[in-house]
């Protein structure tokens, strides 16, 4: 019954939307509303969430701080890190409540929770009482589910209406959306990014192993930070992790500390080390913007004396305007590209593939189609040359592989070490 209205009804119907509404509250009721136990963090954005979550889980950890945190890639309990099988950026209502009772009978007094546009539009984030909302950055995404980006920033916004006037807003002042959450109530704002945020970086530099900056604040303080992860980028994600753990009162000191230690995420941007002379990394990059920023840091990597290539694919069932823009994103920063297959929830794969490869101009690089992504990656692999960089896009740390036939098991990661092992 319900299966047959949710194929009758739009996904944005009144009528689903209160579903969903009803589905949240009777989960959280059912679990005792555990998030008023608890200071919760929420953050949303296009892209970077996940890598910001498990910083600011990590910081609040090495701050003897007892903290859970739901992402897309994983679950995280009190220091103990498990893969979220479920995939989902935002868990459904009832096993996202029944995670947060879980932190509250371990002892948790902090939760770490990412929130996509998606989730927040269908509640299954509502009733989580956020004390900390903030932003990584908002780009051209998901246009399928919200129509425009009015309706996406609009729907973001949902996160900072969620604190109910209290609380910490903490914004990107770099992102176009800066002045439209601005004006949403809260307790207290921390910026960061543009030159007049409370926290912003200089004197940023990456290599293949790590990232460097400055860390200054608006009183003029400066800290050194240094992650053991490559990409300027995640230096951004830093500060708005920053930004949020000073909000739950940590000193900007010791968040530079803590983020010292911090290891990365499974599947962004991961190095894959098998005494290879070229770097190899497996990245979650979906987005067209998530690719450009990818590949600039690996062309500043790899300077005037490697190659760039990349294993560039999208998944089916989505927005079908970014397709060809991967493809061209791709052309205009790597030197070699390789369009392949990926998960396309019911749609034909050779046709997704096919719209990734119309966008790839074969005149500003060096292009392939490769259907089959293992034999894509090997290619890529045994191409590559001393100093090159390669990144294997669009799967991250998945360990299941979902095509027409059915699901199979796969892990990026290991099929790319296991090609390196025996060339």
């Amino acid at each position: 019954m319900i299966g047959a209205l949710r194929s009758l009804l739009p996904d944005r119907h009144p009528l689903r939307l209160l579903w969903h509404k009803c589905k949240s509250v009777l989960a959280a009721a059912l679990y005792g509303f555990p998030a008023r136990k608890l200071t919760v963090i929420g953050i949303t954005g296009t892209d970077g969430k996940t890598t910001t979550v498990g910083m600011i889980a990590h910081i609040l950890c090495a701050n003897t701080i007892r903290v859970g945190a739901a992402s897309t890639a994983f679950l995280q309990i009190d220091g103990e890190r498990m893969e979220n099988a479920s995939h989902l950026t935002s868990l459904s209502p009832f096993t996202l409540q029944k995670f947060l009772r879980s932190l509250v009978h371990k002892g948790c007094t902090h939760a770490v929770v990412e929130m996509s546009s998606h989730g927040l539009v269908q509640s299954r984030t509502a009733w989580t009482f956020p004390y900390v909302a903030g932003i990584t950055n908002t780009a051209l995404e998901h246009l399928d589910y919200h129509g425009s980006m009015e309706q996406y920033r609009r729907d973001k916004a949902i996160l900072f209406r969620m604190l109910g006037g209290k609380g910490v807003k903490v914004l990107n002042t770099l992102d176009e959306t800066y002045r439209t959450y601005r004006d949403i109530a809260s307790e207290k704002t921390i910026t960061y990014g543009g030159p007049d945020a409370d926290l912003r970086i200089t004197d940023s530099t990456a290599d293949a192993v790590s990232s460097t900056a400055t860390v200054i604040t608006k009183g003029g303080a400066q800290e050194r930070l240094k992650l053991s992860i490559p990409g300027t980028y995640n230096l951004e994600n830093a500060l708005c992790a920053i930004g949020c753990s000073m909000a739950v009162g940590i000193p900007i000191k010791a968040c530079v500390t803590a983020l010292a230690g911090f290891s990365g995420i499974p599947g962004r941007m991961e190095r894959i080390d098998e005494g290879q002379d070229f770097s190899v990394y497996v990245d979650f990059a979906v987005s067209p913007q998530a690719y450009e920023k990818t590949l600039k840091a690996l062309r500043t990597m790899v300077g005037e004396t490697g190659r760039v290539m990349v294993l560039c694919s999208s998944c089916g069932n989505r927005m079908r305007e970014k397709r060809p823009q991967v493809g061209r994103i791709c052309s205009e920063f790597a030197d070699i590209v390789v369009a392949t297959e990926d998960e396309t929830y019911g749609e034909d794969p050779h046709a997704v593939l096919e719209e990734v490869w119309e966008g790839i101009d074969q005149s500003k690089c060096e292009a392939h189609k490769i259907f089959d992504r293992r034999t894509a990656i090997e290619f890529l692999l045994k191409n590559a040359g001393p100093s090159d960089a390669i990144v294997l896009c669009g799967m991250g740390p998945f360990s299941t592989f979902t095509k027409l036939e059915g699901r199979i098991p796969w892990d990026e990661r290991s099929v790319a070490r296991e090609i390196l092992k025996s060339m």
